[in-house]
């Protein structure tokens, strides 16, 4: 192909120009889209139309934005036809009363789980380090819940502008609106945000004050719980605000005694050695596949759950754990075995940092 400039570049060429921001167009797409997979999907849809449109960019702004430009309209494009993608504490209400049957709703299109370590998440090393921060915690998934709340256009200027830390003109260019109009969406987008995050305002953030060593020995202990099947010592894990919920499941559940009552109506395990965990990474937070013992005693994939620790209480505040009709193909996504006894070794929980 040939350039706005007159220069000839082949598909290799693209390919090395604009391979190296793919993790980043990803990550932009999950914040956008609340789905992992409709992310990669839209990302490669970016890629194929930068490809297509290379020869008319004339290299005004870097590489990086223009991907970010089309990865944006591509996003705001498919959310025109596509439903919010919640968590159950999302949809309204109080907590739900954890005596209670369990309801799944399946109509509903879930918030995923992003799968990635942090360098993963995060811009090449060229980026701006106030942007590296802001691009780790930014995928957290407390925050992708609460930019559900927002209108898609609100939404996308929040990410580019307190994300991506672009310029109000740029965003306006982006997306074909006046500057004026982008200052005032997100202003409304702040001011939604704030309402719509008690996932958050529960969980606190484990990022910054919790040094490795207190982040270790938590995560050891929340293991041992589980492992061990220890209901007293798991809800004692929690804070006294901590939410649980878990996805297709509609309820959400807060505090230690209500998480603690959810456990033992509802959790299959009976006894030590039941459950299994094994960690990951997910959303740049401490993860864990678990494992249930199932009635031919081989531990198979049950729940993935991901973890926000409050580093003031060095305890857990916030719990999402994902259930699916695929759990052993979206623990292979997170780097997880089919069974736990194909993991390289049993170690403790890595600093997760």
């Amino acid at each position: 192909m040939t350039t706005a400039a007159g220069e000839s570049v082949s598909d290799a060429d693209f390919l090395e120009m604009a391979e190296p921001f793919r993790r980043e167009i990803v990550a932009h797409c999950y914040r956008m889209m609340g789905s992992h997979h409709d992310a990669e999907d839209l990302a490669q849809e970016t890629f194929l139309r930068a490809w297509r449109g290379y020869a008319k960019f004339d290299h005004r702004s870097s590489v990086r934005t223009w991907l970010h430009k089309i990865a944006t309209n591509t996003c705001l494009t498919a959310l025109q036809s596509s439903q919010r993608r919640p968590l159950p504490s999302g949809l309204g209400g109080d907590a739900f009363d954890p005596a209670d049957d369990l309801l799944q709703n399946h109509e509903v299109p879930w918030l995923e789980p992003y799968a990635g370590t942090v360098d993963e998440i995060t811009p090449g090393d060229d980026a701006d380090p106030a942007y590296v921060v802001g691009a780790r915690e930014s995928v957290r998934l407390a925050f992708i819940a609460a930019l559900q709340h927002l209108p898609e256009r609100q939404r996308a200027v929040l990410i580019l502008r307190d994300v991506l830390q672009w310029r109000a003109a740029e965003v306006a260019d982006t997306i074909g609106v006046t500057t004026a109009t982008v200052n005032s969406l997100l202003q409304r987008a702040r001011e939604q945000l704030k309402t719509a995050r008690p996932q958050a305002e529960s969980a606190g953030s484990d990022a910054s004050v919790l040094d490795d060593d207190a982040k270790r020995e938590l995560l050891a202990r929340y293991v041992s719980a589980f492992e061990r099947y220890d209901v007293d010592a798991i809800a004692e894990m929690f804070t006294d605000k901590a939410i649980w919920e878990m996805p297709p499941f509609t309820g959400w559940y807060q505090g230690p005694e209500a998480i603690g009552t959810l456990i033992r109506k509802n959790c299959p395990a009976e006894k030590e050695g039941d459950q299994i965990l094994l960690p990951t990474v997910a959303n740049g937070q401490p993860a864990f596949g678990l494992y249930m013992r199932e009635p031919d005693g081989v531990h198979r994939p049950f729940q993935l759950q991901v973890l926000d620790i409050d580093p003031q209480t060095e305890k857990v505040g916030y719990v999402v754990a994902f259930f699916s009709d695929t759990m052993e193909a979206d623990f292979a996504r997170f780097g997880l075995p089919p069974t736990p006894y194909e993991a390289p070794a049993r170690t403790e929980p890595s600093p997760f940092h």
